[in-house]
């Protein structure tokens, strides 16, 4: 029992409550119907402290103490006995403890009291649960402010008064500014009815003339046509408070492929203009041509070609000059049985962006071929590759074919011309192929 005992004034504001049946200075007794509301608040999730209070008692009279012990003392009695347990049995029982069996009917109703209460807690718990994950979640993008009004929703909503300081540390904001935030709220509403104003104002000068304008342009309108000074920190601040969005340029697509190029990768001059090392299946060389033809079409080669012993490896033509064009003419050269590539073989280029790309150097690694590439702008460091273009351009008629088919038919026979019947002064006067055997044997 408390030590607390009451005034003849307490006495009085005590009687005055409907939840009171008696009142000494040593004791209080409780209405039955208060007990069972006290116990369906509390199996909700409030504290003792708050069910007292919302039902008119002072928690400084009667002591938190005394409100302690009452709410233990009817859990107790609820799990054992239900609501029937509650009752005040002091009118008709003599005190003593019950000595005599339990009825069937008594046990089920003990038990489903029991029951109840348990599943008001597993509720709560899984409230609480729900809650945490929510808070948690959401806060991580937000700004203290804005954790701040989330906690307070989240408390209001779900009556969570006594976890203020848990969902503090969970969001990881302090509790003495949760506490600052809601001391702060009529400023904040203050604050709100102001920039409302402003917003009003602002979307006068946005629409002015029937162009929407940026935070620049609608600064100018306020000062000149309305006469009103806002700064322009107020004006994009109050925009994207609420949403205010000015019409803007759209980005350069040659800029943009110029941001993409970036992203693409340019390795070292391997190479370095040795192109004779006498080693067939090495140094490779590869570019990319235009053959017009027939009325106004384009059709584009792309090559492989041994450095050493000047050997066509593998071409490919299409109409159109994609990265399909270079990864293929690697399918082709890595596809030929005929073909026996040294174990150090690189690919030499220029830095055009079908060989910077990233598919494209992905797939020289998946054969274990290295790169190498030109310096920029210098078509020197390529001379053979380039040297083989300008012959192919002297010795074929391709501006005269007039379909794709009839194009890839001609380079196909020059192709075979040039490896196995074009005799060439720097091999020794030996065709391609010929001088190929011939550094093998060697």
């Amino acid at each position: 029992m408390s030590k607390v005992t009451f005034t003849d004034q307490d006495i009085k504001i005590l009687q005055n409550n409907p939840h009171v049946q008696r009142v000494s200075q040593v004791a209080i007794t409780y209405t039955d119907e208060f007990k069972q509301t006290f116990i369906e608040e509390y199996l909700a999730g409030k504290l003792p402290r708050q069910i007292f209070e919302e039902y008119g008692f002072d928690v400084h009279i009667i002591g938190m103490k005394r409100v302690e012990q009452s709410a233990y003392r009817w859990k107790k009695a609820y799990e054992k006995d239900g609501f029937n347990g509650l009752s005040d049995s002091r009118k008709n029982a003599s005190g003593r403890p019950l000595k005599r069996e339990l009825t069937q009917e008594e046990i089920i109703q003990r038990q489903e009291a029991r029951i109840k209460l348990l599943e008001g807690q597993v509720e709560l718990l899984k409230k609480l649960e729900t809650t945490e994950r929510r808070l948690f979640s959401r806060s991580e993008k937000l700004q203290t402010n804005q954790i701040f009004k989330l906690i307070q929703e989240t408390i209001e909503e779900n009556d969570f008064k006594n976890l203020t300081k848990y969902f503090c540390d969970l969001t990881g904001v302090s509790r003495s500014g949760y506490y600052s935030f809601l001391k702060a709220s009529k400023h904040r509403l203050e604050k709100e009815v102001v920039d409302r104003e402003a917003k009003a104002t602002i979307l006068k000068a946005f629409n002015r003339h029937g162009y929407k304008k940026g935070s620049r342009s609608i600064k100018m309108v306020l000062e000149n046509e309305f006469g009103i000074v806002y700064s322009r920190k107020k004006i994009q601040r109050i925009m994207r408070k609420y949403q205010i969005v000015c019409p803007y340029r759209k980005s350069n697509p040659y800029k943009k492929i110029a941001k993409a190029t970036k992203e693409h990768q340019v390795v070292p001059n391997q190479l370095n203009r040795e192109f004779k090392q006498g080693i067939p299946g090495k140094v490779l060389l590869t570019d990319i041509t235009y053959l017009p033809y027939g009325n106004k079409a384009v059709a584009y080669l792309s090559t492989i070609k041994d450095g050493s012993t000047n050997e066509l490896l593998a071409y490919h033509i299409s109409d159109r000059i994609t990265l399909d064009i270079a990864t293929k003419t690697i399918d082709k050269l890595m596809s030929n049985k005929k073909i026996e590539l040294h174990k150090d073989a690189f690919i030499h280029s220029d830095q055009g962006c079908h060989y910077t790309s990233p598919t494209y150097q992905k797939l020289l690694n998946k054969y274990g071929l290295g790169q190498s590439m030109s310096r920029r702008g210098n078509c020197w460091d390529n001379a053979p590759q380039e040297s083989f273009f300008g012959h192919l351009k002297d010795e074929v008629d391709y501006e005269s074919c007039q379909s794709l088919e009839e194009l890839k038919a001609k380079i196909k026979q020059y192709m075979i011309y040039y490896n196995y019947s074009r005799y060439q002064w720097n091999l020794k006067k030996m065709t391609p192929i010929q001088y190929r055997n011939h550094l093998l044997a060697a």
